[in-house]
């Protein structure tokens, strides 16, 4: 019998960051769940971001905001905090907390 996996979604962070971090946590036939911390990092402007996957994302600790193509109006979030992002639709990140560290954990699913 294997033993459970178990760690802290909070330990072991490196802030700040030139860039952002990206843990894998589990990856399982068509899931993948990865934890990501954010130093202020964002979407250069002008791009956007497509996954191919279903997206799902929670915010842990800190702030972050999210646009969505066709949305006129970024959504702000903060702890606690989720979105589900269909594969395919185009979204970027406008901004995360440069002042703490925004720790998301993903989920992306394949169809």
């Amino acid at each position: 019998m294997t033993a459970p996996a178990r760690g802290s979604l909070l330990s072991n962070l490196r802030f700040p960051e030139d860039a952002e971090t990206f843990d894998t946590l589990l990856e399982s036939g068509a899931v993948r769940i990865e934890r990501i911390v954010s130093s202020g990092q964002a979407t250069p402007k002008g791009e956007w971001l497509t996954g191919e996957r279903r997206e799902f994302v929670a915010v842990v600790t800190g702030r972050a905001r999210l646009s969505f193509a066709g949305e006129a109006e970024p959504i702000a979030l903060g702890p606690g905090d989720w979105v589900d992002i269909p594969a395919g639709l185009r979204h970027r990140v406008d901004w995360t907390d440069p002042d703490q560290p925004t720790v998301w954990l993903a989920a992306y699913i394949s169809p």
